[in-house]
């Protein structure tokens, strides 16, 4: 099925690299479509749905999840590339699967499965990511993982040491030769910066552990929205504005990604794919929205993620996959047969795919089964 004409630099099955493992063409849909029904289908994406964006998943059912910021991050990212000319599909599939690799716990979890690993290698949960749709996910009789296009591998990898870009080969030489991946790899990761930030700001204010006055009060870009909503609506408060707030602050910044990277790509005049490897980041926020977007980082960091509240549910978090890891390591015969290491990988490496691949409540109850005397 052929694609929508989309601009000569965007990403086409016909400017692909393709895929590991040939496939015959799809009829009815594109590859990209493939991709993306495929990470729909994956075990991995399901899993999502309790994984922690900020809350930990029994903290309340209103709050963020890996799940449905993964799918903001598609809404945001579908509109900017549709707006640029490009390839709406490969946005949306790297979106939906630039956190399967993420560990239980968010960021808490990754660092302490990350300190667990660091004499085998380490863990990074990009290259936890890519490695899902590479090698863990067993749905497909001819290969193992989903077989994705390689560029929507590339969207996935959006960070990596030099250490493991190295040993990726094709894939990882970019962060070699310092050189940038697609529009498309380049608009899923902004999309995530604005989906993530905006929908902390909602979930921190509806936590109680920030307040909107504090962020209207410290940072430029909320004061002048809310402002912006308290001068359409008069006398609204409460959820009302904040939701009107934080839709607002969406809609400036997906604005001004996009005439920001037009503004970039006309001034760059890319002709092919090739050209975007070797240009500058054409896909960007201006100077004065960046600066916003940077005190609002700060504000969340100082105030939301660095919370006692949050400091201490990240604490338990560590102590949990520690735990896990070290029992495990320890005693691998405590490992149920499906998730012990499959030919060519090493142990430590088998313990962490089974520690990532867990949801929150999982990882809490496998706890409780190794260390509570009263578990089975």
């Amino acid at each position: 099925m052929p694609e929508i004409t989309l601009a000569p630099y965007a990403v086409t099955a016909q400017n692909s690299q393709g895929r590991k493992h040939p496939e015959t063409e799809p009829r009815e849909r594109t590859e990209f479509q493939r991709d993306l029904h495929r990470i729909v289908h994956s075990t991995a994406f399901r899993r999502l749905e309790y994984k922690t964006q900020v809350f930990v998943n029994h903290e309340g059912d209103l709050f963020r999840t890996r799940l449905t910021h993964s799918i903001e991050v598609a809404q945001i990212g579908r509109s900017i590339a549709r707006a640029l000319n490009l390839n709406e599909d490969l946005v949306e599939a790297i979106s939906l699967a630039h956190d399967l690799g993420h560990t239980p716990f968010g960021h808490a979890g990754q660092d302490a499965l990350n300190h667990c690993m660091k004499k085998f290698g380490g863990f990074e949960h990009n290259m936890q990511s890519l490695r899902v749709v590479d090698k863990l996910e067993d749905h497909y009789g001819g290969f193992d993982g989903l077989n994705l296009m390689y560029e929507t591998r590339e969207g996935v990898l959006k960070h990596c040491s030099l250490k493991n870009a190295r040993a990726l080969g094709p894939l990882g030489e970019r962060f070699v030769k310092k050189l940038r991946p697609s529009l498309e790899a380049q608009v899923a990761n902004l999309a995530d910066e604005i989906a993530y930030n905006n929908h902390d700001v909602d979930d921190g204010i509806r936590s109680h552990l920030i307040t909107l006055d504090d962020l209207r009060a410290k940072t430029k870009i909320v004061s002048r929205h809310a402002q912006d909503a308290s001068k359409a609506y008069p006398g609204i408060k409460d959820r009302r504005l904040v939701h009107e707030t934080v839709r607002r602050m969406i809609n400036t910044l997906v604005t001004d990604l996009i005439v920001e990277s037009r503004s970039r790509i006309a001034k760059a005049r890319p002709a092919s794919l090739e050209d975007v490897h070797h240009a500058p980041p054409l896909i960007g926020f201006s100077a004065a929205i960046a600066g916003e977007q940077q005190e609002l980082k700060h504000f969340l960091m100082e105030n939301l993620y660095r919370h006692y509240r949050v400091m201490r549910m990240s604490a338990k978090a560590g102590r949990i996959i520690t735990d896990l890891f070290d029992a495990l390591i320890g005693e691998p015969r405590l490992l149920a047969p499906q998730y012990r290491p499959r030919k060519g990988t090493e142990p430590a490496r088998a313990i962490a795919d089974y520690i990532a691949g867990m949801t929150d409540r999982y990882a809490m109850l496998e706890h409780r089964r190794l260390f509570a005397i009263d578990e089975g």
